[in-house]
């Protein structure tokens, strides 16, 4: 495309959101960044990929580091957390993925990219029985399985953004455009998408 465009994707768990970022960013002829983007930051801060698998969009304020902290307080460092040094490296790693047209899904991104004019910030999110489906259908699992799968992975998204960005995850007010893809499917969801950004002024 002629013009720089920086595209975010929050997206409720089992929505679809992985899928409509692959899509717009074939569509629009641009790169797509979602587990990659673990690859990347790993390369970029010298981190192990598995130690960022492990914190990836999890809360950071966790109940075992306040335990471990309250009985040694003696391993207290001034130096950053794992925790600080992991969102600092996605940082660094995602603003320099600005420099050019993509779609990044998830990590705070639209937070992160705040400022880029070029932004168009995007949350997906779907029903409880079009979610449950999809992931019981991708995991091989029973529908009440995927359900629980589905509270705690929107759980533990939630909680990460609502910790390291001034906005609240999954509200309107926090986007610029917010879609039912269980209404819309996934095609007709990356072409109102299309349709949001040829129209934007």
């Amino acid at each position: 495309m002629d013009k720089k465009v920086i595209i975010t994707i929050g997206r409720q768990f089992g929505s679809g959101g992985h899928e409509i970022g692959e899509k717009l960013a074939k569509r629009l002829g641009i790169k797509f960044y979602d587990k990659e983007l673990l690859k990347l930051i790993a390369k970029e801060s010298g981190l192990c990929e598995k130690v960022l698998e492990s914190y990836d969009e999890k809360p950071t304020n966790s109940l075992l580091y306040s335990i471990v902290m309250d009985v040694y307080p003696s391993v207290m460092y001034s130096g950053p957390t794992i925790d600080q040094q992991i969102y600092q490296a996605s940082y660094d790693t995602i603003r320099k993925l600005s420099d050019e047209s993509c779609v990044i899904v998830g990590r705070c991104a639209d937070y992160i990219l705040r400022d880029c004019p070029e932004l168009v910030s995007i949350f997906v999110h779907a029903d409880t029985e079009f979610r449950t489906g999809r992931v019981a259908a991708e995991y091989h699992i029973t529908d009440a399985k995927a359900k629980d799968m589905l509270a705690k992975t929107d759980k533990k998204r939630a909680s990460y953004y609502n910790f390291q960005s001034e906005k609240k995850w999954g509200m309107a007010s926090s986007y610029n455009l917010c879609i039912d893809s269980s209404v819309l499917g996934i095609d007709n969801s990356v072409e109102l998408i299309l349709d949001y950004i040829r129209r934007r002024k």
